[in-house]
């Protein structure tokens, strides 16, 4: 396992489990990855809060990225007040090193409007007629106004996360109705990709783009294309990736933007539990004090499993077995949350020893999608989060207790 992912670190240090632990150099090192990728291709990076959004490591991230890029108010909001150094202590804007804050939402009620314009950089409407109710203001403020485009064409594994989708929702697909509307945006944003670590389905999708939408880009200042390239892992090509950015912005005069969100924080934090309860049922069973309902959300939406990155402090790499195809291997041990929910399972795994009440597990890869999704499902305990920062010392960002959970039901 990569030492940056260790969790060898002092007991009394650290809060009770279950903790989510943030790894600021392994965070800087993916950081590296997308600064390199920019300074080749002369794209812009904004950082999809939507993804992650622990604003207790910004500071580390903010000097290799351009901004951030938001699905709501509140996002928006948090960007504008916490990436990089956009207001002074007093609240005040400031000019010189501004990082931009783009705002996006699916569908934004009238009462946002005012307020979404006061953080916002660039606005990207999901569709015409949000367009048409809301660019008036935005104009009238001098804030860049977009359009979401969408191909009807997708990299994507999962039907749940494919923006192209039958009948889906995000974006204007009619040229012709797009084409209508060029006056009145300066960029549009393609966010087409899902976990897509194929350079070359990622250039033959932006290819079907351009051959069909050639002409509006060519007519734009901008062009977002979105997250879900998965550039960082070691084998990608990126000076490939680079160059076609870079070909691709040339083309067309526009200036290239991405909104990476896992590629940011990929392999950056764990998800540190305890055994609470072991049991057998023809299979090794085992209850942690955490749950994947409510602290790894996704693990459930896309059903898929969590590896395991260190036990009882030991660092190691255990990746998921696959359920479907172990039914009769009865020396595996399965993981289970604490959650009345009868699915809420880590994984299946084959341990190089049974575990024990009072196991520390770390699980891994827990980052992306986490903290913004955690919620109080069954009242159980919601993670700490802790932050291992670059000089190796601890800091324990935030703690919930009891009252947090009452003061979220009313």
């Amino acid at each position: 396992m990569n030492p940056k992912n260790s969790v060898n670190t002092p007991r009394l240090s650290l809060p009770a489990t279950p903790y989510y632990l943030l790894d600021e150099a392994a965070i800087v090192a993916n950081m590296q990855i997308i600064a390199r990728l920019c300074e080749l291709s002369g794209a812009k990076a904004l950082l999809a809060l939507k993804c992650f959004a622990t604003w207790g490591v910004f500071d580390v991230m903010s000097p290799f990225l351009h901004g951030t890029t938001s699905s709501s108010l509140n996002e928006v909001r948090l960007g504008h007040e916490t990436f990089g150094n956009n207001t002074n202590n007093e609240g005040e804007e400031r000019g010189q090193n501004k990082k931009e804050t783009h705002a996006y939402s699916v569908a934004y009620s009238a009462d946002e409007i005012p307020e979404v314009l006061s953080y916002a950089d660039k606005i990207i409407f999901n569709s015409i007629s949000q367009l048409h109710a809301f660019k008036d203001q935005a104009a009238a403020q001098n804030i860049p106004i977009g359009l979401r485009l969408n191909p009807k064409t997708s990299n994507s594994s999962f039907i749940i996360a494919d923006p192209a989708r039958p009948f889906s929702r995000l974006g204007e697909h009619n040229k012709d109705k797009i084409k209508a509307v060029l006056g009145d945006i300066t960029g549009v944003m393609i966010h087409n990709n899902c976990e897509n670590d194929s350079f070359e389905a990622f250039s033959k999708s932006l290819a079907d783009i351009e051959d069909r939408f050639g002409d509006v880009l060519q007519q734009l200042d901008w062009v977002s294309l979105g997250g879900g390239i998965h550039f960082i892992a070691p084998d990608y090509p990126l000076e490939k990736l680079a160059k076609r950015l870079k070909d691709f912005s040339e083309t067309y005069g526009v200036q290239v933007y991405l909104e990476p969100g896992e590629a940011s924080i990929h392999g950056a934090g764990s998800l540190i539990t305890t055994v609470l309860d072991t049991m057998h049922n023809d299979k090794n069973l085992a209850v942690v004090d955490a749950s994947i309902e409510a602290h790894m959300l996704d693990l459930l939406i896309y059903r898929e499993s969590a590896p395991i990155a260190a036990i009882n402090e030991e660092a190691m790499s255990i990746s998921p077995v696959d359920m479907n195809k172990t039914a009769d291997v009865s020396d595996n041990t399965i993981i289970y949350g604490r959650s009345c929910l009868a699915g809420d399972i880590f994984g299946e795994y084959a341990l190089p020893a049974n575990l024990q009440i009072g196991d520390k597990i770390a699980f891994g890869n827990a980052a992306g999608y986490t903290m913004v999704k955690k919620n109080w499902f069954n009242g159980v305990n919601m993670p700490a989060i802790v932050i291992r920062r670059l000089d190796g010392s601890l800091d324990i960002q935030r703690e919930f207790n009891y009252q947090d959970y009452k003061a979220s039901l009313s």
